[in-house]
């Protein structure tokens, strides 16, 4: 165990910490970690419900609880899976069943340049091939353009091909940003589309008035994703996959079961599941008692409240930000992510644009050897600037503020020299 712990501890980065505030972190609760540890000692089973009464219905009591907290439809419906990822890949099989069918000829999808990498990795599992993937540059507020959508799709249906998904983003990594999605969900009802919402970061904020408000259409979606283990407080491997009509996920992944499972075969009730038929793992981790007691534990307001604060401290932020002569605001808040650059001092030597580039990225090293915080820089524009993200609810306003402070030293005394890439070596 000693080994163990200082592995742990010295070995790997701390997403749980405050000032770890790159990517999304995942600061967990430690009801949701009891909740892991209970289900792995009791050898949870959760794939059949013959043998998973139990924590079958806690995991639709789960669910339910998750579509309420969203602001769905009580109809929607879905299952707990490994993640993000994997919550996409079950929509977009569902959906390429229920439009195109297994074998996908013509199929084509869309979405924009800000779409999380597990998009494309889930349709070329699906055998989408690249040239029937579309990737729309986004507009200036990198958001999928749907005039520049509607005109794709027209044109490919010209070119004999069968248009079918969209996915839309509801936070995106980057910059929290979120695509139109009344208008999407309209285009996408018109033209005969599933709509596929990647909301595995921000779907969460639905849980307060303005984050409803950021995520009006969330419930026109088709499909929706959603990462408990990032803005509900879970330990790492808690995600959901949420359908409109569950009846789809039955669809693609039903199988006929065997001899030796035919036996506890249920009646299928009222709100009886078996997971089993509904996505890729027979046996599964029991990933909802996580979150079932952690909601069981603290409430559905405190979760609220700490989502909320989560965009409040985006907030304090960015103005403190916008405080500083040395930086400047580049995009956000939004859903608890501000990005934002330096100002070259007055004296500073003239640079290229790479070059400032290249500057972001030394201070965000920087900062990361000194062990003081995590932080990476993002892509906005063509240009390297760094990025905050505030959803761990035990992040400190002046804690953060230190990490800002910093940056600003560390940015004013790299760009007042005259160092250039390439100088060390």
């Amino acid at each position: 165990m000693d080994d163990v712990g200082r592995l742990l501890r010295e070995g790997n980065a701390h997403p749980d910490h405050p000032d770890f505030l790159a990517f999304v972190p995942s600061p967990g609760t430690v009801t949701g970690v009891l909740g892991a540890a209970l289900a792995a000692g009791f050898a949870v089973p959760t794939g059949w419900r013959f043998t998973g009464a139990v924590s079958s219905a806690i995991e639709s009591a789960a669910v339910r609880w998750l579509v309420e907290l969203l602001g769905l439809s009580p109809r929607y419906s879905g299952l707990f899976v490994s993640g993000g990822s994997t919550a996409n890949l079950t929509a977009l099989t569902a959906a390429r069943d229920a439009l195109v069918g297994t074998e996908a000829l013509g199929a084509t999808a869309y979405f924009s340049d800000q779409t999380h990498l597990s998009v494309p990795r889930a349709l070329h599992v699906l055998g989408i091939g690249r040239d029937r993937i579309r990737v729309l540059p986004a507009d200036a507020r990198r958001r999928i353009p749907v005039a520049g959508l509607a005109r794709r799709v027209a044109q490919d249906r010209r070119d004999g091909l069968r248009p079918f998904l969209v996915v839309a983003n509801a936070g995106t990594t980057a910059t929290g940003d979120i695509d139109p999605l009344p208008e999407l969900a309209a285009f996408c009802r018109d033209e005969g589309l599933w709509l596929h919402v990647d909301g595995a970061f921000g779907a969460p904020a639905a849980l307060t008035a303005r984050g409803r408000a950021a995520l009006a259409g969330l419930d026109a979606a088709d499909s929706v994703s959603v990462d408990p283990h990032k803005w509900l407080f879970q330990p790492a491997g808690t995600g959901c996959v949420l359908l409109r009509d569950p009846a789809h996920l039955g669809h693609a992944f039903g199988v006929a079961l065997p001899g030796y499972l035919e036996a506890g075969a249920t009646g299928g009730g009222d709100g009886e599941v078996d997971y089993l038929q509904w996505g890729v793992e027979q046996t599964r981790e029991f990933r909802a008692l996580r979150l079932w007691m952690s909601l069981k534990v603290f409430g559905a307001d405190a979760f609220r409240a700490a989502v909320e604060r989560g965009m409040q401290t985006a907030d304090d932020i960015a103005a403190y930000i916008r405080s500083r002569r040395e930086l400047e605001v580049v995009t956000g808040p939004s859903l608890a992510v501000v990005t934002f650059r330096g100002v070259p001092p007055a004296d500073a030597p003239p640079r290229s644009p790479a070059d400032v580039d290249w500057l972001v990225e030394e201070v965000c090293r920087d900062l990361r050897a000194e062990g003081r915080a995590m932080v990476v820089p993002v892509g906005v524009g063509g240009r390297r600037v760094f990025r905050l993200c505030v959803i761990n609810p035990r992040v400190e306003r002046d804690g953060v503020r230190g990490v800002v402070d910093r940056i600003a030293e560390l940015w004013t005394a790299r760009a007042g020299s005259r160092e250039r890439p390439g100088d060390a070596a």
